[in-house]
């Protein structure tokens, strides 16, 4: 996959919006006011960085090298994932995994809110 496919993924979930907050090539996705996805956009081989579940963050980084603890981030349950190698369909189940433990995370009004979007 590459950046413009993640994106435009991301972007087809409710209450999604990008932003550059960090620096001009850091892309991050958000879920409300709450980052699901960063993306290193001059970073080559593509990576991302997305919330997982602890337990399985520690299955995936025991299965897949290209799955690390992100760096800066809390590494229990933030991993970095370099995409090369990856499957589409692992990658996307990722995504889905962040943008649903964050969207969990929101107050219920939020999460109404998004909802009726």
């Amino acid at each position: 996959m590459d950046a413009n496919e993640i994106l435009d993924y991301c972007l087809a979930k409710k209450g999604v919006t990008e932003s550059f907050p960090f620096d001009n090539e850091t892309l991050v996705m958000k879920v409300d006011t709450k980052m699901f996805l960063l993306m290193g956009l001059e970073r080559q081989p593509l990576a991302i960085n997305v919330k997982t579940d602890p337990e399985w963050s520690a299955e995936l980084r025991e299965q897949y090298p290209q799955i690390t603890g992100a760096y800066h981030m809390n590494k229990t349950h933030w991993n970095s994932v370099l995409l090369e190698g990856l499957k589409r369909d692992l990658i996307l189940k990722l995504i889905d995994q962040s943008y649903d433990l964050v969207f969990k995370s929101l107050t219920k009004k939020a999460q109404h809110e998004v909802n009726s979007l």
